[in-house]
């Protein structure tokens, strides 16, 4: 697709500047465990890895200084990131198979949310560096700084389940909710639910949450209705869990520099505006409606 650059994984990035001074009471939420294979071991054949959780953090006073990460230079092209880890592959196989009951299927939608938010968020997240007192001795510390969070627009009602899991990676984060439906028919979207802010602080990242990129018609609905409110194309990040070519034309023509992370692309979509092999309905399968 011309203008659409397809990576298969975010380059690192790490390029701070300068900020204000800041001194505040950090505390960060602990990661949701991981389902328990158990749940789902019939369903698939494959051998289920055990995750362990993350330490319970604790409440630290840090008096330091604000840098940020620049985001990758794309110029009018949009980039795709199609992040190659193994976990991704394997809650993207969960969501693949019809005998994946609701409950397993939100949930598996919810862990993918979480792995391309993180993917996301690596080259946009303001940071808070300095000294603080550990048990054994001073140390340099990084933190988020929590007073730019990130805007989590899901789109209902499916973009609930793939944005779940949002505040449990991101420190800070807001979410507004926008609802779009689709007509079966004609396949054209309408909006019956929005809670877009008057005005997006500027220069904010935006995390759009839909799980399927497919005709393209909600997902451009969605952008051009954020852009209205004060949102520039670089600030935007497409958070999906399978794109399909048509939704992706679109995407590249209408909004350059845009930046989509897909847990996979399908090659293409039926006249009824589902993608294949895809998924599913993902709202019908996360909610069981």
């Amino acid at each position: 697709m011309a203008g659409v650059r397809i990576y298969n994984n975010a380059p690192p990035l790490h390029n701070p500047a300068d900020s204000r001074l800041f001194a505040s009471l950090l505390h960060f939420p602990q990661h949701l465990s991981a389902p328990n294979s158990a749940s789902f071991s019939n369903i698939i054949n494959s051998k289920v890895l055990h995750l362990n959780c993350l330490r319970k953090p604790r409440a630290v006073s840090v008096k330091s200084q604000t840098t940020t990460e620049r985001r990758p230079m794309s110029g009018d092209r949009m980039l795709v990131f199609v992040p190659p880890h193994p976990l991704i592959k394997h809650w993207v196989s969960v969501l693949r198979n019809e005998q994946t009951p609701s409950p397993v299927f939100k949930n598996a939608m919810a862990e993918l949310g979480r792995l391309l938010i993180y993917e996301a968020s690596r080259d946009c997240l303001p940071t808070i560096t300095g000294d603080i007192q550990s048990p054994m001795g001073v140390a340099s510390v990084e933190f988020i700084d929590p007073r730019e969070p990130i805007a989590i627009v899901p789109i209902l009602r499916a973009g609930l389940a793939l944005a779940e899991y949002a505040s449990s990676i991101l420190p800070a984060t807001k979410t507004h909710h926008l609802g779009i439906s689709r007509d079966e028919e004609t396949l054209q979207p309408t909006v019956y639910l929005n809670k877009l802010p008057e005005k997006f602080p500027e220069g904010s990242p935006v995390f759009v949450v839909d799980p399927m990129l497919a005709t393209g018609g909600t997902i451009v609905a969605a952008l051009e209705l954020i852009k209205k409110h004060g949102v520039d194309n670089k600030q935007i990040k497409v958070i999906c869990a399978v794109a399909a070519p048509p939704a992706l034309q679109k995407l590249s023509e209408k909004f350059p520099g845009l930046h989509v992370y897909a847990g996979i692309l399908d090659p293409t979509v039926n006249d009824k505006g589902f993608i294949i092999p895809g998924l599913g309905d993902a709202g019908d399968r996360s909610f069981g409606t």
